[in-house]
């Protein structure tokens, strides 16, 4: 454990590995066209096209965990790049659906394995991916995803009252 990090709370730790994961995506996908947020969306739609799906922005949100009018955002601005197509629902004429276009399903491929690299190299401490240490730090991130926070927790509330 580095200096700065002995003796951190869990939260400041969560943050700060997401903060480094976040600007090393945004680095290692800037040759690509990209930022951190877009390969986000990208990649989750070419995984849900590897499903058979074909995502509303609504489902892509709930599924990447940003909001949805980011994801509108973001969606226009891949849309413009040439990225992904947007369309209506034919089920639902006030939902847009988002698909890669070819060329967006390459440069996703191409950003796809850049970023795969960034995992091993951040995993490789912990066995590699498919190191039974990664594998349980995964599971265990799944369990804190799975965890509803509500800022108007009334136990927060009581531990401040009685504080």
């Amino acid at each position: 454990m580095s200096r700065a990090t002995e003796g951190a709370t869990a939260g400041f730790l969560v943050w700060r590995l997401s903060m480094k994961w976040r600007v090393a995506v945004d680095r290692a996908v800037a040759p690509l066209g990209l930022t951190h947020a877009q390969y986000a969306l990208v990649a989750s739609l070419y995984g849900m096209a590897r499903s058979g799906l074909r995502p509303s922005q609504r489902r892509l949100a709930d599924h990447t965990g940003l909001e949805p009018l980011y994801v509108s955002k973001l969606a226009r601005a891949l849309e413009a790049a040439g990225l992904v197509a947007r369309t209506r629902d034919p089920g639902d004429p006030r939902a847009v659906q988002l698909s890669l276009t070819e060329e967006g399903s390459e440069v996703t491929r191409r950003a796809i394995r850049v970023v795969q690299g960034l995992l091993d190299q951040l995993l490789e401490p912990l066995g590699g991916q498919d190191g039974p240490r990664a594998q349980e730090f995964t599971r265990e991130l799944a369990t804190l995803l799975d965890v509803p926070l509500d800022p108007h927790d009334p136990h927060t509330e009581n531990d401040e009252e009685q504080s």
